[in-house]
């Protein structure tokens, strides 16, 4: 059975609903690692689940208590005892700005910062850290520790086990949508840490790239095709394992796509849950996300800045921005044609197309993947992960429009994703090879707001292509 089908008959048992809420809350409680865990999202899925289940709630709300507890008291530990070595540390070397925001946090409440950070996202994970290092009395931070977890379990767990419990009934949804939000959930997370924190683990900055680094210098194989890339400044890794990865996934999952005769047990499933949530207003939002995503919808998104970047002679941008377009869609007809793998539902505007890969997906990908690499490489390295985040957040619901109207299975918009993944990495490689100067200044808003007229006129008077 593909790994992809077997995750999905997966069915978690309530030993392992306690065991995963019991470990998120544990990590979101960890310090520093919970600033890089959405544990409110992964604790309000698996409480649905949980609810919907009928796990009892106190085995719930006491397995939260629990993993709460001890993750404050691992980090207070760690500050207690290596204050020192804490701070030589990644992500503390890096970021002393995180140490700093939750000093001040702790000098202004004083014993109480414990009992109250537990509440404020930004020094959650911080709080129990400088607390050890201020050699706050130990019997003091237990007291804290426990009364505050005593009052944040339940607060976390409620939300998610009540939505379990009663969305099943008042909604009507599907049976195993929630094995499939949970799966969802945790491949957008995948992909967000991926591109924010592993795509800084791979630029100069990051520890990544120093290791890589220091061994290919040592390497005689490998030293001078690594000199020979670092001539023009920092040799590009990110894009370079962007393409390694995509290249490689994208190949071993068109071949279980090709190697099965008609859709993947995965697909039949998804394309079942989707059309049992069909109803005007779903329809409706995918069919508008799936204008957006079409051949019209992106040159009205793209023309505002095609001409900006026009009347500023960046024609090395424009080149760039243009070969990633042709690109994508020369390599989309190319793969239809070659596959000839057949749609779910084939509307009239569609007839005599194919579904793999999803062209929607690449394109979009493209888009957003390449303008959030351009405005993150202008900003702040602390910041950069915004862009990628934002640029998952636009082209997801591009993609899973394809879904609600019915014209793609789940797998053509993964092999769509990978396509434009490769497309966006040979793009950078390209664009790296020497250094460009700045795009800045941009009037964004004013271009943003260019783009939505576009896109609304688009969505209003033209029929889908």
């Amino acid at each position: 059975m593909p790994l992809a089908d077997m995750l999905l008959s997966l069915a978690p048992s309530p030993l392992l609903l306690l065991c995963l809420v019991l470990v998120i809350s544990l990590v979101e409680s960890l310090a520093l690692v919970g600033l890089l865990v959405p544990g409110v999202v992964l604790i309000t899925s698996t409480a649905s689940m949980a609810g919907h289940q009928d796990i009892t709630l106190a085995w719930l709300i006491g397995a939260a208590f629990i993993g709460a507890v001890i993750g404050d008291g691992i980090s207070f530990l760690l500050g207690y005892r290596h204050r020192e070595h804490v701070t030589q540390r990644w992500p503390l070397s890096q970021h002393p700005e995180w140490l700093g925001r939750g000093s001040r946090f702790f000098e202004r409440y004083g014993i109480w910062s414990v009992f109250i950070g537990r509440f404020v996202g930004p020094v959650r994970p911080i709080i129990p850290l400088v607390a050890g290092m201020m050699r706050m009395p130990p019997h003091t931070f237990i007291w804290a520790n426990l009364t505050s977890a005593a009052l944040w379990a339940p607060a976390y767990i409620l939300p998610g086990y009540l939505l379990g419990r009663t969305w099943q009934h008042h909604l009507n949804l599907p049976p195993g949508l929630e094995a499939a939000l949970l799966i969802l959930a945790v491949i957008v997370v995948a992909l967000a840490v991926i591109f924010s924190w592993g795509r800084h683990q791979a630029t100069r900055h990051g520890r990544l790239y120093r290791m890589i680094a220091g061994t290919a210098r040592r390497l005689p194989l490998l030293r001078r095709p690594w000199l020979a890339m670092s001539q023009s400044g920092d040799v590009p890794l990110a894009s370079l394992l962007l393409l390694v990865i995509a290249l490689g996934s994208l190949s071993g999952w068109t071949l279980m796509v090709i190697g099965e005769n008609g859709p993947l047990d995965m697909d039949i499933f998804i394309h079942r849950l989707f059309t049992g949530l069909h109803g005007d207003i779903v329809y409706s939002v995918g069919n508008i996300f799936a204008k957006i995503g079409d051949t019209f919808g992106i040159i009205a998104f793209a023309l505002p800045w095609a001409v900006w970047l026009l009347l500023g002679k960046r024609w090395d941008a424009l080149r760039h921005w243009g070969g990633a377009f042709a690109g994508v869609a020369l390599l989309n007809i190319i793969g239809k044609g070659l596959f000839g793998r057949a749609r779910p539902d084939t509307p009239d505007y569609l007839m005599g197309s194919f579904s793999y890969p999803s062209a929607h997906t690449s394109t979009a990908v493209v888009l957003f993947g390449l303008t959030a690499a351009f405005i993150a490489a202008e900003m702040p390295r602390h910041k950069r992960f915004l862009a990628y985040w934002c640029a998952l957040a636009l082209a997801l619901p591009m993609a899973l429009s394809r879904l609600v109207v019915g014209v793609h299975w789940f797998s053509d918009l993964v092999g769509g994703a990978l396509l434009g993944l490769v497309v966006c990495a040979l793009t950078l490689l390209h664009w790296q090879q020497q250094p460009r100067p700045s795009l800045r200044p941009c009037p964004w808003p004013l271009l943003s707001v260019a783009s939505l007229v576009l896109l609304s006129a688009r969505v209003g008077f033209l029929p889908p292509v």
